[in-house]
């Protein structure tokens, strides 16, 4: 459904702007495996969505009966956390002088 699509949309671009990797899949329940041709081009849609935030970096493998697809951040951000560090730190330095 389009709803599901924009909110998995939506984290990836939140965890690729964080500088994380994204693995997504479409897993085929019984016959539904006939329509694989489907699945690929949801995936590549997911792919050309995120094309401004992410590169792929493996393209959609059917794997038994899950198609996956990976993609990684464009320019790596630095961890939240290494930042708030590095602020803290500097905080420190100036306090002390």
């Amino acid at each position: 459904d389009d709803h599901d699509y924009n909110f998995k949309l939506k984290h990836a671009k939140g965890f690729l702007e964080d500088g994380d990797k994204v693995k997504a899949y479409v897993f085929f329940k019984g016959r539904s495996i006939l329509f694989k041709e489907q699945g690929e081009v949801l995936l590549l849609r997911f792919a050309n969505d995120l094309e401004e935030y992410a590169k792929v970096d493996q393209m959609p493998i059917l794997e038994g009966k899950r198609m996956t697809i990976q993609l990684s951040p464009k320019k790596a951000a630095a961890p939240k956390k290494t930042v708030s560090k590095l602020e803290d730190t500097a905080a420190q330095v100036e306090t002390e002088e």
